[in-house]
């Protein structure tokens, strides 16, 4: 049992300076530099005479402390582990070997979480996400599993600690959604869901079949960075269609029954957003133009454009193509990505918004796939 505690006692004492090189590469002495002078801002009496700038300092101080305070957390945790260790070895105690194996693979896993956050180069890693969700063709099969990953995801965000808000909702004939939009609010929220972008397939015995056979159904779900306002984006009110209707979905409770809802055409694309979860038309609209503004950019970025001008026709932003990933729950259990090969047998956890391997899997290919390039 010796044998093993030292074991842990050397990957822990290994794991040491790769938290110091963490600790390098997240900026931390820059993140509490900024933080420190964001919070001089908060506390100069003028700091609420503007709502909105005020109201983006106070969400970019709560990304820093999150940023500062995971890496605290890791290096407790750390502390903690091996503590446990160096009892374990001084009393000889068998039975903390299960407890240290545990604490282990937690502190292993959110490190290399942590890693990977390090890898978000790109512009936009660093955003919020909006999620869109769309069911395929196949009437309530589709649309059931197209509400399966609403959930999914929101799990998900609720896993990592992430405020996230339903935008745009309707109802599926039966049961589901037809399509829905959600705002995900957190660090790196769009760096980790960006690879989840595509169409997801589900195999499984309908329970919507009174002969109870498998079907396959398909449903699509697209992620944006949400862009912020002073992004330089030009979107002339002469090419938007905007139509006002009656808000409807998520049963109900969370939608105003008035004309407020919001739908927005970008007529030289085709581009259409709305949304119908705020109270006010304003709101609403200040929503979907925030939707389209962050559409318009991923899509310039998605086909390597110069300018939003460039951009032809909707047929590039919702393009389906093939799936990025099965989840089959007959005649077996098994959750696989097609592009990166990872899988998970445990479906029911994966439905439960436990992503963090597919995630993982895709950054890391991204670097592999940057690497080989160069």
């Amino acid at each position: 049992m010796l044998i093993q505690y030292d074991d842990y006692k050397q990957k822990l004492l290994a794991m040491e300076p790769q938290l110091e090189e963490l600790e390098g590469a997240l900026g931390l002495d820059a993140a509490r530099r900024e933080l420190a002078e964001l919070e001089e801002k908060g506390a100069d009496p003028n700091f609420w005479s503007d709502i909105e700038n005020s109201q983006k300092v106070l969400q970019r101080q709560k990304q820093l402390r999150d940023k500062i305070g995971v890496y605290a957390d890791l290096k407790r945790r750390h502390e903690d582990v091996t503590t446990l260790c160096e009892l374990a070895i001084e009393e000889d105690d068998d039975s903390l070997l299960d407890e240290l194996e545990q604490d282990y693979a937690k502190l292993e896993n959110e490190l290399e979480q942590a890693r990977l956050s390090t890898l978000f180069t790109n512009e936009y890693d660093h955003s919020n996400a909006i999620m869109s969700f769309h069911a395929g063709a196949g009437g309530t099969e589709a649309q059931d599993w197209a509400q399966m990953l609403f959930r999914m995801y929101t799990r998900y965000a609720e896993r990592r600690g992430w405020k996230w808000t339903t935008l745009d909702y309707l109802d599926g004939d039966e049961a589901g959604l037809k399509s829905a939009v959600i705002s995900i609010e957190g660090e790196n929220a769009y760096g980790y869901l960006k690879g989840e972008n595509g169409v997801h397939r589900l195999v499984r015995i309908s329970p919507f079949d009174a002969s109870g056979r498998r079907h396959t159904s398909f449903a699509a779900v697209e992620v944006m960075p949400e862009i912020s306002d002073d992004t330089p984006v030009e979107i002339r009110e002469e090419d938007l269609k905007v139509d006002t209707y009656r808000s409807s979905g998520a049963g109900g409770q969370h939608v105003n029954k008035t004309e407020s809802a919001i739908r927005i055409t970008h007529i030289p694309t085709g581009i259409v957003v709305s949304c119908q979860t705020e109270r006010s038309q304003h709101q609403n609209r200040e929503y979907a133009m925030r939707m389209l503004r962050s559409k318009l950019v991923e899509i310039k970025e998605r086909e390597h454009l110069d300018r939003i001008e460039d951009i032809k026709g909707v047929q590039k932003a919702i393009e389906w193509g093939s799936q990025i990933r099965s989840y089959v729950f007959m005649p077996y259990t098994l959750v696989k990505d097609h592009r990166t090969g990872y899988e998970n047998g445990n479906i029911g956890a994966v439905m439960d918004g436990d992503l963090d391997g597919f995630t993982s899997a895709y950054l890391k290919g991204l670097v592999t796939n940057t690497l080989e390039t160069k």
